[in-house]
């Protein structure tokens, strides 16, 4: 039985069968207050190429009420596990589908908030993968594309937004009817609805003769803090760029933004209606680094509007088609548009993405950047660092390899070839080789259909004068971890080297040497004779997808001096490199600490200080000999606290040490110091204790057991907010109690009645790494139970259990073995292992990095 999956070989054959004109949609939200259901009324017309064959349309709902096909009234039991059974089709059909559709409030189809500000409801839509067949009867894939017209009924007073421009609406009384105009040719994942008492600003983008509305929407009660100025000023910025570098116009007849609540991703780039997380509306001080996520997230889904909505996948296999594109336009973009706040987004880029991307490849479920997408299941846990940042990791190398114009002149063929199409690799590939002139076929082989990752380490000797007398880039391809598919493979870099001087205690680049390495070993006469430098770093200026190494000398220099680098670039790939190295227990946890408490206090990019921040909160709770543990978190709080105190009044170094230790204060002092900013009794010169900062310091007293329910209820009523709700559940969820745990663990796993959110939250707040004896009874729940979620709840939902329950803090044997015996008898469903092997190798790795720190103690 399919349930709720689509196999490729499916989607081909229905593909090869059919042809979808239109589908006229009627959608009545009248109950959206209350809730429940509501009516979807669908007219599909479609040709068939075989007039008699038999096929199917998608839908989830609760109930179907009417099926007509070509007048004929078909019986409602042909509505089966997901699907209609369409048969008998004639050259030229049209099928009319009545369903009662449900509301979800799992942020998958038609999701529905209650704002406990105003008590309004707000709902929107979100369809990709395969969830537009939760709201309306469809041909559930991406190549079968249509014009969409959407007729919806819904409460008098509300914003109704959808792909189209908003009509006006008619009718009286207490409901209204907003009559959309047909779309484009587009998949029905990117179709859209947002309806609610949303309120919106408004601008124009204009180019010459070209005007294409703007919108953004965000809940009333967000609205105050809604910086539409700066949105709308990225948002021009990603128009004027994307036009000129695709020289492609705007395909879509306006550009809305919506922010909205309960969102399961960072954004959804519907076509010309834009569906954003509404915690980038900042409701209290945050960082740079946050506006600049902010800003890459909106390039991001500006990009789509051309590379995945203009021109989409044929199949989900080709999903990297999309999601690379997005992201390497979204970095290149910040880094070159005028007026950029962010020019130097690529180190962003090699900082944070490049550092996911290792991470996923690393995984027993890595898998090439072209992945083998069997069905729907396959691409739903395929939202990874590899389909996203290697992907455009090596699409930069590409840009680099062909030209930058080359690619664009490319780009620029492709999408005009195939504008309100469908295509495959070898469409992008294809245009490119015209452009540039080169055969990317070995290239394509190398790069975009092998998995696994490469490490270039130098090798060098010196003479007695102390000058290069050998210089050679070693390259090795790591076996692939047990379990992966394929092979692991050396493939052709393009890189630079990198050399650095230490002069009055900064890291000066004084040359840099470009090169291609191919092989075990390339050597690089052009440093030979010349004396040894303070630091040789490959890979300079992040040109290639590789782990790097460090020589010895060169990371003796760098544990000291990191923060002497004079640019950005370089510290952030000496930063990754490191913590790549404390992954692989090639540098021990105590030792990546030093690294820290050295380099920070030199580190000016303010995105690289929290990454770095995170990460040795991670290498002390999983990586670090257990035994010397709090030795090395009590180092790190108190380290946190003198940064905070040190900080300039007011800075973002100042707000990012104080969530730093937040996070890690255990002394009675330093949680003091918590309980006093929180009530007021304690200050630190320019820092200010706003909403969201009183949570993070109330989540650590809560989880310390020095904030009780009185406390949790005192905040809430501070903040009942939908937010505050969801911190006040993880602050719940946090206590240091078996009470705790065990509500948390039974609202979570033995209920399905929280939110996508709240569950979210929840889960969080249980994980604590400093409660691992209150965790350790919930391993064996956790396998009794996994199978059973994800049989019975949503993708979304079943997901944040599965991962986010799994018992990663108790990082022993007994977890490994627990795990490789439920995997060898629960017979778990393909994308269930996926998840869970995943979860396992985490554990894996940190006992690894755990005896690689304890050695490093006995030497």
């Amino acid at each position: 039985m399919p349930g709720t999956n689509l196999t490729r070989e499916e989607a081909r054959t229905r593909a090869d069968l059919l042809h979808v004109d239109a589908y006229d949609i009627e959608l009545d939200l009248s109950s959206a207050r209350e809730g429940g259901t509501f009516r979807s009324t669908t007219v599909v017309r479609f040709t068939a190429t075989t007039p008699g064959a038999t096929s199917f349309i998608d839908l989830v709902a609760p109930s179907v009420e009417e099926i007509v096909l070509n007048g004929e009234r078909l019986d409602t039991a042909g509505f089966a596990d997901s699907r209609i059974a369409l048969p008998g089709l004639a050259a030229e059909n049209e099928l009319r589908v009545v369903a009662d559709c449900a509301y979800t409030n799992t942020g998958e189809g038609l999701h529905r908030f209650v704002d406990p500000v105003d008590g309004e409801t707000y709902l929107y839509t979100q369809f990709e993968v395969p969830d537009a067949r939760r709201v309306f009867a469809n041909f559930e894939q991406p190549d079968l594309k249509a014009a969409f017209t959407f007729t919806v009924t819904a409460p008098a007073g509300w914003s109704v937004v959808s792909n189209s421009p908003t009509p006006e609406p008619e009718g009286e009384g207490d409901t209204r009817v907003w009559r959309f105009a047909p779309t484009g040719r587009i998949s029905s994942y990117i179709t859209a609805l947002i309806a609610g008492p949303y309120v919106g600003v408004f601008d124009a983008y204009e180019n010459g003769e070209q005007k294409v509305p703007l919108g953004i929407y965000c809940r009333p009660s967000l609205r105050e803090f809604l910086d539409a100025e700066a949105i709308f000023k990225v948002t021009k910025q990603g128009f004027d760029y994307f036009q000129e570098k695709f020289d492609f116009p705007y395909p879509f007849p306006k550009y809305d933004q919506l922010f909205v609540p309960e969102f399961n991703a960072g954004a959804m780039e519907n076509a010309g209606a834009v569906t954003l997380r509404d915690q980038y509306v900042f409701r209290s001080k945050v960082t740079d680094a946050a506006y600049e996520a902010r800003a890459a997230t909106i390039l991001h889904e500006l990009a789509h509007m051309w590379f995945g909505n203009l021109v989409t996948m044929e199949w989900w296999n080709d999903l990297w088609l999309n999601e690379s594109f997005a992201t390497y336009a979204e970095a290149v973009c910040q880094a070159e548009a005028a007026d950029s706040q962010w020019p130097n987004s690529w180190t962003t880029f090699a900082n944070q993405m490049k550092t996911w991307a290792y991470r996923q490849d690393q995984l027993p479920s890595t898998h090439p950047i072209m992945a083998d997408i069997n069905d729907l299941e396959d691409v739903q846990v395929n939202f990874d660092g590899i389909t996203y940042a290697k992907g455009a990791s090596v699409l930069k190398q590409l840009v680099a390899y062909v030209g930058q114009d080359a690619f664009f002149e490319g780009v620029r063929a492709y999408f005009k070839r195939h504008a309100w199409g469908n295509t495959r690799l070898g469409d992008l590939l294809g245009a490119l080789e015209e452009a540039s002139g080169r055969d990317l076929k070995a290239w394509s082989a190398a790069w975009l259909e092998t998995a696994g990752i490469n490490v270039l380490r130098p090798a060098l000797t010196l003479n007695t004068d102390g000058e290069i007398e050998s210089f050679a880039v070693l390259q090795d391809a790591p076996a692939l971890p047990a379990g992966a598919k394929g092979e692991a493979v050396l493939r052709p870099h393009r890189i630079a080297v990198g050399l650095y001087e230490l002069t009055d205690g900064a890291l000066v680049r004084t040359d840099r040497i470009e090169l291609d390495v191919e092989g075990p070993r390339t050597e690089v006469p052009q440093l030979v004779g010349r004396h040894r430098p303070a630091v040789i770093l490959l890979n300079d200026d992040d040109l290639s997808y590789a782990k790097v190494r460090l020589d010895e000398d060169s990371l003796a220099v760098v544990t000291e001096h990191l923060g002497g680098f004079t640019d950005a670039l370089p510290r952030a790939l000496c930063w990754a490199s490191a913590w790549d190295m404390t992954r692989d227990g090639e540098l021990a946890a105590r030792d990546y600490l030093t690294l820290a408490l050295s380099g920070l206090p030199r580190e000016s990019d303010i995105g690289v200080v929290q990454s770095v921040q995170r990460q040795v909160k991670l290498a002390l709770d999983a990586y670090a000999d257990p035994a010397w543990r709090e030795q090395g978190l009590a180092r790190w709080a108190e380290a946190a606290e003198e940064a905070l105190r040190a900080s300039e009044p007011g800075s973002d170094h100042q707000l990012a040490w104080a969530r730093t230790l937040a996070g890690v204060a255990r002394t009675d002092g330093q949680l003091g110091l918590l309980a006093g900013l929180l009530d007021g009794t304690a200050e630190i010169p320019g820092l200010a204790v706003d909403t969201e900062l009183r949570w993070t310091l109330l989540n650590r007293l809560a989880a310390t057991g020095r904030a009780d329910e009185a406390g949790i209820e005192a905040e809430l009523a501070r903040d009942n907010t939908a937010a505050g709700q969801e911190h006040a559940a993880s602050c719940r969820a946090a206590r240091p109690t078996i009470e705790a745990k065990a509500a948390a663990w039974a609202s979570v796993v033995e209920s399905d009645e929280l939110t996508n959110y709240v569950q979210a939250s929840v889960i969080g707040g249980f994980q604590q790494a400093d409660q691992r004896a209150l965790l350790a009874p919930y391993a064996e729940k956790y396998f009794a139970a996994v199978k059973g979620v994800w049989e019975s709840r949503s993708h979304e939902i079943s997901q944040q259990i599965v991962v986010g329950l799994y018992p990663a803090l108790l990082v022993e044997q007994s977890t490994l073995d627990a795990t490789d015996a439920w995997l060898a008898s629960a017979d778990p469903a393909p994308a269930l292992r996926r998840q869970v092997v995943e979860a396992r190798a985490g554990v894996e790795r940190a006992l690894k990095a755990q005896a690689a720190d304890r050695a490093a103690a006995e030497r």
